[in-house]
């Protein structure tokens, strides 16, 4: 195990567990190789029509069995994103050879990020209530329409008892979760937590983002994701989620853990922008990105990779790109930069798929390439049509909100991978 960085073993935290539920497949062995392969999850809608929009492409979950993850008790009472979450962290933990039982259920505990919740049963619970009263509403729908429910129903289905919090923070709810996680973990408040984001589609919230213009194409021409791109206008509503299982170094040795990587640092600033406006310029992301190295005790220099949070938009691609430009401009060796979205779609919480696949792309040694790009806003050194096979020592996973909200996450290597 790499000792380089001067940390007490029980305050250095890694992941040892992945759940994944996407647009790619469900579980890491499906959806991983898919993604270094250069798959695309978006297609046409199937879960509802959208024609009354200019949009009509979306990265949906399909071939999800929630009984193959969650009891037919519990199941009964869960919406569609409590069922992806509870199934995503069901994974992670048995990924991490963790059973929950009796002598730690208090101190295992979830910290899940979810920008806007289960929109679909808000709507059908409001539309009812308008339409015929409180007393014709579903009392099991209920409980569902609150942001904690996801984690609430994750921690019932499987009896751990710990932390359990929700964190709301736009389109970086996920990577907020997991650099709130972190700290709890260095408090002493838990020894393992699961987080990461959820996230669904929905015929309201879809239609919502459209008249927004926020989806491609936002001022006409083709409609796709096209991270980084020349002609990018707009990006896909996407859905899924994606859980990490963290604990110390410490922990995860003493148990001879398979680890995937530590999560060395985080950063997390704000700059002045509109509610729904995206950044326009490359200052909060280069505070961020200061921040966050600042944190995780490393330089510039030895970033190998980023994870970018570009999406397609037009503001927002940009002002990642001149920031990364200006940052990395003195380094001899540029890190490779690269964005999922254009595969996995725009789901404000999908942070947690990101940082899912950034640790897979840390063991594994390889970067996916960023789907839909072809004629580069500005020379970086991105991954375009193929996977790039590459040592990774610390990669940089990207979190950027509307609002003007940053979250920045640093994944570094951790020798053998081995506790």
């Amino acid at each position: 195990m790499d000792e380089k960085r001067d940390v007490p073993m029980k305050e250095r935290i890694v992941v040892t567990g992945l759940g994944l539920v996407t647009p790619l497949g469900v579980g890491k062995d499906e959806f991983f190789p898919r993604l270094l392969s250069g798959d695309g999850g978006i297609s046409g809608l199937e879960a509802f029509n959208a024609d009354n929009v200019a949009s009509h492409l979306g990265a949906e979950v399909r071939n999800f069995r929630p009984r193959d993850f969650i009891s037919t008790k519990n199941l009964r009472r869960m919406d569609k994103t409590s069922s992806l979450a509870t199934a995503a962290a069901r994974m992670a933990l048995e990924d991490a050879g963790i059973v929950v039982g009796r002598e730690n259920r208090d101190r295992v505990g979830i910290l899940l990020g979810t920008a806007f919740g289960a929109t679909d049963v808000t709507v059908q619970v409001a539309g009812t209530l308008l339409s015929q009263g409180p007393l014709s509403v579903n009392p099991i729908l209920v409980p569902n329409t609150v942001m904690n429910a996801p984690a609430a129903h994750a921690s019932i289905e499987m009896g751990f008892r710990g932390v359990n919090t929700t964190v709301t923070q736009y389109a970086v709810s996920a990577e907020t979760a997991i650099a709130y996680a972190l700290s709890e973990i260095k408090r002493g408040v838990a020894d393992v937590l699961l987080t990461g984001g959820v996230d669904i589609l929905s015929k309201f919230y879809y239609e919502a983002l459209s008249r927004f213009r926020g989806l491609s194409p936002d001022d006409g021409g083709r409609e796709g994701a096209r991270p980084f791109d020349q002609e990018r206008n707009g990006y896909v509503a996407g859905e899924g989620c994606g859980i990490l299982c963290l604990e110390s170094l410490a922990s995860a040795r003493e148990r001879g853990a398979n680890i995937y990587c530590e999560i060395s640092g985080a950063g997390l600033c704000s700059s002045a922008e509109t509610p729904t406006g995206w950044p326009e310029d490359s200052q909060g992301v280069r505070q961020a990105l200061r921040r966050v190295l600042q944190q995780a005790g490393i330089s510039i220099t030895d970033v190998t990779a980023i994870m970018a949070a570009a999406n397609g938009g037009r503001l927002l691609d940009l002002a990642e790109a001149r920031a990364y430009e200006e940052a990395f401009a003195s380094c001899e060796q540029k890190p490779f930069v690269t964005s999922i979205k254009g595969a996995i779609g725009e789901s404000f919480s999908g942070g947690g798929i990101r940082a899912c696949s950034l640790a897979l792309s840390v063991q594994n040694k390889c970067l996916p390439p960023t789907v839909g790009l072809s004629d580069p806003l500005m020379p970086l050194n991105f991954v375009m049509e193929k996977k790039k096979e590459v040592v990774i020592k610390n990669a940089v996973l990207a979190g950027v909100s509307f609002g003007g909200t940053y979250a920045y996450l640093v994944f570094s290597a951790c020798g053998d991978m081995r506790g």
